[in-house]
């Protein structure tokens, strides 16, 4: 790699068009992937992409005047303290706060780059071509404000965060909220039925260990081969199975590891206080994000786990 202040004048113009190029072809892709899901944001991105292009060519035609047909490869990635943007696989899960946050740190690092090479050159052609590359990225920003000022309106910005919640509610919480459940409450009935049927904690814990990674391992096929879905925008069907699985292990685990204690009541107390922390937490969930009201959400939640529990007691201790 070398440093910037090796770089000639020539090699300082090929830079600045290859950085027009690549960011123009990143602001491409972002508004390719918003497409679908953020209309208005990938407009904004769109126009940003055509302002890197016009901003390309220009430099293209300054470039053919000075130096001839021939534009040298040279990248970021070649000279030293020179800050990438990062494409669009650097950024997933594909978030529009991320995408946004992401494309004002292009704007901002370029321009920065530029700045700050212009002040360390002591050659006045330098100094001066450095100081107009910073006034393009400066001025791209300032354009950018204004794309998004026309086009990304508070009604707009309003419905994008409301689509982004009703996916993230689609595609994370609800299937997590029924991993959760089922793993919370399904495996009561087996843990306490055990605990009690031997008084023996380790037994316990073995019986729960096995329920708890069973019934995840099952929830998770269950809902990954549910729906594909693309017309139920739920999202890819490994994520929400992923995410099914996991709640449902951790929703059972929760409660089997307190038989690791080699005392059966210490260990029985525990493992009911943290059922209790369980079931408030999926209520609160459901309060959250499925405008339950809270006590009918606490009162179904709370009658469920208790049923099942005293099933699990009943039985064992039969």
């Amino acid at each position: 790699m070398r440093t910037f202040n090796e770089l000639s004048e020539r090699e300082l113009l090929a830079l600045a068009v290859a950085n027009e190029e690549e960011d123009g072809r990143i602001y491409s892709d972002y508004a390719l992937a918003l497409r679908d899901e953020y209309p208005t944001s990938a407009k904004v991105f769109q126009g940003m992409a055509e302002e890197e292009n016009e901003h390309r060519r220009a430099l293209i035609e300054l470039y053919r005047e000075k130096f001839g047909e021939h534009i040298p490869l040279i990248r970021r990635q070649d000279v030293k303290g020179a800050q990438a943007p990062r494409p669009i696989w650097h950024i997933r899960p594909l978030k529009i706060e991320r995408i946004r946050a992401a494309a004002e740190e292009m704007e901002a690092g370029a321009a920065r780059f530029y700045r700050l090479a212009a002040t360390r050159s002591t050659d006045a052609s330098i100094r001066k071509l450095l100081g107009d590359l910073a006034a393009v990225e400066d001025q791209h920003q300032r354009d950018a404000v204004k794309l998004e000022a026309e086009n990304l309106t508070p009604d707009a910005r309003e419905t994008e965060d409301e689509d982004a919640r009703r996916r993230f509610v689609l595609q994370i919480i609800q299937p997590g909220l029924v991993g959760l459940m089922d793993g919370s409450v399904s495996t009561l009935a087996p843990v306490f039925a055990a605990a009690f049927a031997t008084h023996d904690t380790w037994n316990a814990f073995q019986v729960g260990m096995a329920a708890s990674l069973g019934a995840g391992i099952s929830m998770g096929f269950a809902e990954a081969l549910a729906d594909d879905g693309r017309l139920s925008g739920r999202g890819t069907p490994f994520l929400r199975g992923l995410v099914c699985g996991a709640m449902t292990i951790a929703g059972g685990i929760g409660h089997t590891l307190p038989y690791l204690i080699s005392n059966f009541w210490t260990a029985t107390a525990l493992a009911s206080a943290v059922v209790v922390i369980e079931l408030a937490a999926i209520a609160y969930i459901q309060y959250r994000y499925m405008d339950t009201p809270p006590l009918s959400a606490i009162a179904k939640v709370m009658l469920g786990g208790a049923l099942v529990l005293a099933v699990g007691i009943l039985i064992g201790s039969a």
